[in-house]
């Protein structure tokens, strides 16, 4: 369906301007004489307003819809992006960072999954949502070394320029974002009348399970924003020219559409914990043979390419959990509390990588970090406990209550 496509489109611009932003980390420290932690500082700026925004963004949209909180969303994501090029340096990339995180939040998976997963029917959920989240990788296939071949032939400036044009573009998308009908919606999602947000917020604080995967979240935003933003500075620091870097990330975007829809269809047969906690594990297995040999061009890609196959498979397994345990009708807000764990892993794998290669000239700390964490996050995810909320019967006329199954 048409709506299906415009979210695909959406989240297809604003992952792939997010994931090519390493990209400008050379030529905008080279031209404005700053530190490689500079430029880390504004990302994580970026990252943790991503984060903290995110729950409230997921509950406007929650309220009033996706189109209206994208149609704002993306002039904010628009005016970060040239104020990345102001001529204050630190200062406009970091005030920079501020608005692209308003922006990622209300153009990005918190939002648009939410739209996905209320207009298909519960069956159809898992490999739905896979399908959007992989259609919304070719973004960064296509951005990323369109991206490099602006930034080599007219400057990072015109690079930033052409970006910025099309984060406005996605307010355009916006308008074929159409609300769901009240019919389809109670075949698909039907949202009903209680629990209220208070008491699912009560009652998501207290559960074991959606505790553990919001903990373990942190270690995909870790992982993945070191790898955004620092991976095509250490392949040139490798040797490796800047086009590997930006083809890295193209194979990331290429391959990553494949891996999330197979994760999906997987995500609908089989235990979505375990899948979400081998997609941990595999990435870091990744990391570690793609560091114990020599870095090459043809590694490089074929580490790309692995870490593609596991990039976004996250988004149907955590959308899949979030409304397996408490519903759909507040899963902006759910998702947006769980997003904030992967915006402060975020925050911390750009300020990670800036400052441990400023300090030691390397970035094998900052590795060796990726790799503990996310083997921590495997360990924490194995055993969720995935039981779903489900609500007391009311009894003499008193609102019911959320409580956990013990089924």
């Amino acid at each position: 369906m048409a709506l299906l496509w415009f979210c695909a489109a959406i989240l297809s611009l604003c992952t792939g301007l997010r994931q090519s932003m390493g990209l400008f980390l050379p030529p905008m420290t080279l031209d404005f004489g700053m530190s490689a932690s500079a430029f880390s500082v504004a990302v994580a700026l970026q990252a943790i307003v991503w984060g903290v925004s995110q729950p409230l963004v997921g509950m406007l949209a929650d309220r009033w819809g996706t189109r209206p909180v994208v149609m704002i969303a993306a002039p904010c994501y628009a005016g970060g992006l040239l104020l990345m090029g102001w001529p204050g340096g630190a200062l406009g990339l970091d005030l920079g960072g501020i608005l692209i995180g308003v922006g990622i939040a209300g153009t990005g998976l918190g939002v648009v999954m939410g739209t996905v997963s209320r207009a298909v029917p519960p069956e159809r959920r898992s490999r739905t949502v896979g399908a959007v989240a992989a259609a919304g990788s070719l973004g960064t296939f296509v951005l990323a070394p369109v991206g490099q071949w602006m930034i080599q032939g007219a400057g990072w400036r015109s690079a930033l320029l052409a970006f910025a044009a099309v984060a406005g573009s996605m307010a355009l998308l916006a308008l074929g974002i159409r609300p769901i009908s009240s019919s389809r919606e109670a075949v698909s999602a039907p949202l009903e009348a209680g629990p209220s947000l208070g008491d699912v917020l009560r009652a998501a604080a207290r559960h074991p399970g959606y505790l553990a995967m919001t903990a373990a979240f942190f270690a995909c935003g870790f992982q993945l924003m070191f790898i955004t933003v620092h991976l095509p500075a250490y392949l040139a620091s490798c040797g490796l020219p800047p086009s590997i870097g930006a083809s890295a990330m193209g194979i990331i975007g290429l391959f990553n559409t494949g891996g999330t829809y197979a994760v999906g269809l997987l995500g609908a047969r089989y235990s979505q914990k375990r899948l979400l906690a081998l997609l941990y594990l595999f990435r870091t297995l990744s990391i570690v043979v793609f560091l114990s040999l020599p870095i090459s061009p043809v590694s490089t890609l074929v580490f790309a390419a692995a870490m593609g196959l596991l990039w976004l498979g996250v988004a149907p397994l955590v959308s899949g959990l979030v409304g397996r345990l408490f519903g759909l009708k507040h899963f902006g807000t759910l998702y947006g509390f769980v997003f904030l764990s992967h915006s402060v892993g975020s925050m911390a794998g750009a300020l990670l990588g800036g400052i441990a290669f400023d300090l030691t000239h390397s970035y094998s700390l900052a590795w060796s970090a990726l790799i503990v964490i996310g083997l921590f996050a495997f360990a924490l995810q194995w055993p969720m406990n995935d039981r779903p909320l489900a609500a007391r019967p009311a009894s003499t006329g008193a609102p019911s209550r959320p409580v956990m199954s013990t089924a």
